[in-house]
């Protein structure tokens, strides 16, 4: 694949808001280059600035003009595509105001898929699977304008002991007053 060829595309599908693509996103893209050809051209484009390589097998458009943060969350939403994820445990209850030491560079998200810590250009993303059923996801979190759906916070908190993290940072009259 040639270098205006890859940008024409993906300016393309900048406009619609999408800016990172995983390397079986963009094979879909050109079916007619061979996985080696992909490969190479994707570190050709990497080395020229082209894309960026947020982590194995994910590429992100530099400056994409559909970029207005949270390019981390578009990450995670591309590692565990087909499955239910939103930001939870202490990223969301430091959000909510609830734990006062505020995870730095690290997005912990629920999820239907497997369980892992990611480290992304962005910062690093913990997957951790829930079992529970698409009901009770949908009825415990919400949308917020953002890529990923956000946990409300009951739901982070129960999450939080579901999965048995430490909860002695949480300050539970803060909880209060947001719930």
């Amino acid at each position: 694949m040639k270098r205006n060829e890859l940008l024409d595309r993906l300016n393309t599908w900048d406009d619609k808001g999408r800016y990172v693509w995983t390397q079986h996103d963009l094979k879909m893209q050109f079916p007619d280059d061979s996985s080696k050809s992909l490969e190479m051209s994707l570190r050709r484009f990497v080395r020229d600035g082209t894309l960026d390589r947020a982590c194995r097998s994910v590429y992100v458009l530099p400056r994409a003009r559909s970029d207005i943060g949270y390019t981390v969350e578009h990450i995670a939403i591309a590692l565990r595509r087909g499955h239910y994820s939103y930001v939870s445990l202490e990223s969301a209850l430091s959000e909510y105001g609830a734990i006062s030491q505020v995870p730095l560079s690290v997005v912990t998200v629920m999820t239907t898929g497997r369980s892992g810590l990611v480290n992304t250009t962005c910062g690093a993303i913990e997957f951790t699977h829930t079992r529970q059923s698409r009901s009770t996801i949908l009825d415990g979190i919400v949308e917020i304008g953002r890529p990923l759906r956000f946990a409300r916070a009951r739901t982070a908190l129960s999450d939080l002991r579901h999965v048995g993290r430490n909860l002695h940072l949480v300050d539970y009259e803060e909880l209060e007053d947001v719930a």
